[in-house]
């Protein structure tokens, strides 16, 4: 997904605050489920939620007001209960690494307990 740095998401010097990655990298993850048909209201429907258990991030290169980037989520892993993304933002002017990640998602229950991801759900995430 392309994402327009605006000033709000920058710190007084007009570099990408550290901490406003993280929401690139979760609307990233959304584009990605979207696209094979998968929401959150979805999710809260069928009685679970998707929670980040842990967030791996090297700074590359900072992204500046006004740049555009390409925000990329690749699905690595599933586990039973588990999802793992290898995530990357580039410059998309000169291709720029700018930040890589890797996010591990957990599906939690009403209770919020780890639950198993059904198998339709994990079908579709596998497209």
């Amino acid at each position: 997904m392309e994402k327009r740095v605006f000033y709000y998401d920058t710190d007084s010097g007009g570099i990408v605050y550290y901490g406003q990655y993280l929401c690139y990298l979760e609307e990233a993850r959304t584009e990605f489920l979207e696209n094979r048909g998968l929401s959150v209201e979805l999710f809260h429907e069928r009685g679970f939620v998707f929670v980040v258990r842990q967030c791996n991030v090297s700074y590359r290169s900072p992204a500046r007001y006004g740049d555009i980037l390409i925000c990329d989520a690749k699905l690595k892993k599933i586990g039973a209960s588990q999802l793992i993304f290898e995530q990357t933002v580039h410059d998309k002017k000169d291709g720029r690494l700018i930040i890589e990640a890797e996010v591990s998602l957990v599906c939690l229950n009403g209770e919020f307990r780890p639950t198993p991801i059904p198998d339709d759900l994990r079908e579709k995430l596998t497209c």
